[in-house]
Parts: C-alpha cells; sequence; structure tokens
C-alpha cells in the first residue's frame, strides 16, 4: 500500500494512492480544532464547500465543535482535486494539462515558480480558476449619443460618475459629444456562499455591492427579524445606498417594522435582487433628496453594506455594520 503525504495550506496529512492520478472523491485531510474555529470559519478559511464540510463529518451529530476535536477536511470536492505526479511533470505542464490558471495553482500548493515535483507526489488541482471567487473587471466601449451626459451614462452602466470620470481621464468640467468613445468598467461580482438559507452574501460596498445594486435599481428588502418584504429603488447614494420605497404601500410595510413609525433605529435586512440574497442594514427615517413622489415618505432611507460609511462624515457606522454581519451569518 503507498502511503503519500500531502501538504496543503499548512496542512498535512496522509492518504491511500490508487493507481488513478486522480484521486478518489473520499480523499481528506484531518484538522485539530483550535479555539474560535466553527465549521463556517473553516471552510471560509480554506476554501471549502460548506455543505460538503458539513456532510463528510456528519455535523447533524455534533453541530458544535470543542478544541481538540479531530474533523476532517475534503480536498478533493466540487472545487478542487487531487493528481499524482508522473515523469516530466512540472507546475506549469499541470496548469496547462487542466486549463487552470499557473499561479493560482503555485499558490493552493503553497509552491512558487522554482519548486520541483517529484513522481509520486500530489498537487491540488482547482477545478475551476475563479475558485477564489473575487470579483474581478473588463471593459467595454460606448459611443456617446445625442443628448448624453456623463451623469446619464454612469447610470446607464450600474458604475459611479467618478468611477466614469477616472476611467476616461476626465473631470467634473468635461464634456463629451455625440460621437466620442467612452471606455466603461465592467464589474464581475461572483456569487458568494453564505452559512445558511437565511442568510445574505457579505459583499463588500465599494468594490462588490454597489455595483450589484446601482443607482436605479428597483429590488426587495427582507427584514431579517419579522421576515416581512417590501420594494425599494436606489436612487442616489456614495458611501451607501440612498433608497426609496416605490409606492405608499410599501412605506406602510416599512412603518410597520420599524414598530409604527419612521425612525433612525438600525436594523438587519436582507437584500434580494437578480436572484441574490445580500446582507444589509437600514434605518427607516426619510430625509433629504427625494425623488419618488406619491409614496408617503419624503426623502430616502439608508441601507448600509459591508464597509460602508456615512456621507457626512465618511465615517463607518459601527451599528450598521453589526446588523450586516447579523443579517450574513458571521
Amino acid at each position: 500500500m503507498n502511503l503519500k503525504k500531502i501538504i496543503v495550506g499548512g496542512l498535512i496529512g496522509f492518504t491511500i494512492l490508487s493507481q488513478s492520478s486522480i484521486l478518489a472523491s473520499a480523499e481528506t485531510v484531518s484538522y485539530k480544532i483550535k479555539s474560535g474555529d466553527t465549521y463556517w470559519k473553516i471552510s471560509q478559511k480554506y476554501n471549502l464547500n460548506y455543505q460538503e464540510l458539513l456532510d463528510i463529518n456528519s455535523s447533524y451529530q455534533k453541530p458544535y465543535l470543542d478544541v481538540g476535536d479531530t474533523i476532517l477536511l475534503p480536498y478533493n470536492s466540487s472545487q478542487k482535486r487531487l493528481y499524482k505526479v508522473k515523469w516530466g511533470d512540472t507546475y506549469w505542464k499541470i496548469s496547462k494539462y487542466f486549463n487552470v490558471d499557473f499561479n493560482l495553482l503555485l499558490k493552493i500548493n503553497g509552491a512558487d515558480k522554482y519548486s520541483q515535483l517529484n513522481i509520486g507526489d500530489v498537487v491540488i488541482v482547482p477545478n475551476d480558476n475563479n475558485i477564489e471567487k473575487k470579483p474581478y473587471i473588463t471593459y467595454t466601449y460606448y459611443t456617446v449619443q445625442k443628448n448624453d451626459d456623463l451623469w446619464k451614462i454612469a447610470i446607464k452602466f450600474g458604475i459611479s460618475y467618478y468611477e466614469l470620470l477616472k476611467e476616461n481621464n476626465m473631470n467634473e468640467n468635461s464634456t463629451v459629444y455625440a460621437g466620442d468613445v467612452l471606455k466603461i468598467p465592467v464589474h464581475h461580482v461572483p456569487v458568494k456562499q453564505t452559512p445558511g438559507q437565511q442568510y445574505g452574501e457579505y459583499l463588500d460596498w465599494w468594490t462588490e455591492a454597489q455595483y450589484v445594486v446601482p443607482i436605479g435599481k428597483i429590488f426587495k428588502v427582507r427584514d431579517f427579524y419579522t421576515g416581512k418584504e417590501w420594494t425599494m429603488k436606489r436612487t442616489i447614494g456614495a458611501n451607501h445606498a440612498d433608497c426609496e420605497p416605490l409606492t405608499k404601500y410599501d412605506s406602510e410595510i416599512i412603518k410597520k417594522v420599524w414598530g409604527g413609525g419612521y425612525s433612525w433605529i438600525t436594523r438587519p435586512v436582507l437584500i434580494l435582487v437578480d436572484g441574490r440574497k445580500i446582507a444589509a442594514s437600514a434605518a427607516s427615517m426619510p430625509h433629504s433628496i427625494q425623488y419618488i413622489t406619491d409614496n408617503n415618505f419624503n426623502g430616502h432611507m439608508d441601507i448600509h453594506f459591508a464597509n460602508s460609511t456615512r456621507h457626512k462624515d465618511g465615517k463607518v457606522d459601527y451599528d450598521h455594520q453589526k446588523n450586516i454581519k447579523i443579517a450574513a451569518g458571521l
């Protein structure tokens, strides 16, 4: 029986190698629980499928972890597989064979471009080049039309006015004319796992959430504690989302959720948009600029996301941030 040592992100385990290069789906590495560990935190730390981690450890028998417990980490999951090195293999050749990013392959194996492989070594191969699920940007180009202005174009593409200016080396005094061509950033925000169906994705406002909920977007809000829902539209806001209820009916639901009236008290909420649930926090007091009329809501209300800030001073509101983590199950 051929035993080989696997080193993954600093973890050491042993597995029985088969004759096949791709090892069986039962391959695991043992892990000893430390103070503060939870199944969710471990899944995030080692980029594992959360449900798969629960299943392989029969977590329903013991849902809570104690320091010193030993659990199994699945290293041949839907995201990763194990590869047995053959004669002539290099990290570069393996990346080409499996069509995965060379630098990502090195990173998840704790290797660098000078690392050598020996016959029989085991390499972790990602099944998905976006295994780290980080947001990324691509670009497109737009030809300015008659009656366009930079503000309208920014809203049309779901980006901020200042981002559009920056990408095109312009400033607030710049103007555009029909026929001009502008460079437009397109933000891709992958879906993130959550600890359970009742929780929302924990999306950073600056790099993720503001592009999932751009100005002009209509979406549902669900109060985390009561489950009551209403419809809103993001009408403005840079440091966080300034939003307005669409109708009088929506305004009435908001008042009921906040105990019969509008309030500055913050509550954890979920934003339901394009099939996604995003963790957020809201205060219902209407204030300042209003775009939607005849909705019994004289102004807009604030909705915050992870790491968003106040408009008045650019500082983080810790009550909002606490609520967002509640809504995210963190």
